[in-house]
């Protein structure tokens, strides 16, 4: 799986790939990851890349040439691609949506910053998604809540393939049932008894009983 960031903040975007999982997948090329600041397609000395909206209004928004510059870069080549808009009004991100997503080669997100991007970003993104009903200062952690979640399902990415089979919203919308390891007893709080017996059918019953659905 091939990612690329188009965002302002790319080390934002680079920090988080040097830890954990998406570190080891990147390691083994499992995964790629490029960024791209839209400021190096803006024509002044300044590198501007916002301005004060028409209509007037608080707030600076991301400006449509340079960002479309950027886009049109790393889509030179013609493969299975989806460029995505990380945007409060896209559609809901859910594990459903993960495993769309897994089926492309390549995933390009656009990050906006300030109050937003110029509408006419809408002619050259293929969706917009959304990760929940609240305001961010930016895109970038919404591109990195995509990218991890799509990294996870990648064959051989997690330690134990199991792993994404059996958890919350593998399986629709249930919720996974409760996890506990050692020790037995911390501050007088007890594992479930039936954790402990050995017994595979009655630990079965017993996690399907405790899972949400």
């Amino acid at each position: 799986m091939n990612f690329t960031v188009i965002t302002i903040f790319p080390k934002l975007i680079e920090d988080y790939f040097k830890e954990g999982i998406l570190s080891r997948a990147l390691k083994k090329k499992q995964v790629r990851l490029r960024t791209i600041s839209p400021r190096q397609f803006a024509k002044d000395r300044h590198q501007t890349v916002d301005d004060i909206p028409y209509g007037g209004g608080a707030g600076l928004v991301m400006k449509i040439e340079p960002l479309v510059k950027a886009i049109k870069f790393v889509t030179k080549s013609k493969n299975n691609r989806r460029i995505i808009l990380l945007d409060p009004r896209g559609k809901r991100f859910t594990q459903k949506e993960v495993k769309r997503l897994q089926k492309y080669d390549e995933l390009i997100f656009v990050c906006g910053r300030y109050e937003g991007v110029d509408e006419r970003i809408k002619h050259y993104i293929d969706e917009r998604l959304s990760i929940g009903d609240f305001v961010l200062m930016g895109g970038e952690l919404g591109a990195l809540t995509v990218m991890e979640a799509v990294s996870r399902l990648i064959p051989d990415v997690l330690h134990h393939p199991e792993s994404a089979i059996n958890e919350s919203f593998s399986q629709g919308s249930n919720l996974e049932h409760p996890q506990y390891t050692r020790p037995e007893v911390f501050d007088g709080h007890k594992v479930p008894p039936v954790l402990l017996s050995g017994n595979h059918g009655k630990i079965d019953e017993w996690r399907k009983k405790n899972s949400k659905g």
